[in-house]
């Protein structure tokens, strides 16, 4: 099930999927989450939003799973757990069964999966 979850926060629609998805998932404000990576990318000279930074990023920090199929079946399979999950040009949170996102995400393939908790 897909929940409406922006934590931006002037309510904007930006281009921050991997800054709303990790908030998410760890329960850190927008703020913190964007601070943070900026920090981490600044340290390392690259882009907060450049993919391989955000897979070296939560391959550091998290358990990588593997999982070929939709978002949306991810996240079933899933239940008890917070999941990042990257897809073609998005990152997204699930949460125990819910995909939290700006948009519904859920049909969409999974590229790769992290178990946050």
């Amino acid at each position: 099930m897909w929940k409406y979850y922006n934590a931006n926060v002037l309510g904007k629609s930006e281009n921050d999927c991997t800054i709303r998805a990790i908030s998410c998932a760890t329960n850190k404000s927008w703020d913190y989450v964007y601070e943070h990576l900026s920090d981490i990318a600044q340290s390392q000279g690259t882009m907060m939003d450049d993919r391989h930074f955000i897979i070296n990023y939560l391959n550091k920090r998290y358990k990588r799973i593997l999982f070929r199929g939709k978002v949306g079946e991810v996240s079933l399979k899933y239940p008890n757990n917070i999941l990042l999950i990257t897809m073609k040009g998005h990152i997204t949170c699930s949460k125990y069964g819910n995909i939290y996102d700006s948009f519904d995400c859920t049909n969409r393939t999974a590229e790769y999966v992290w178990k946050v908790e």
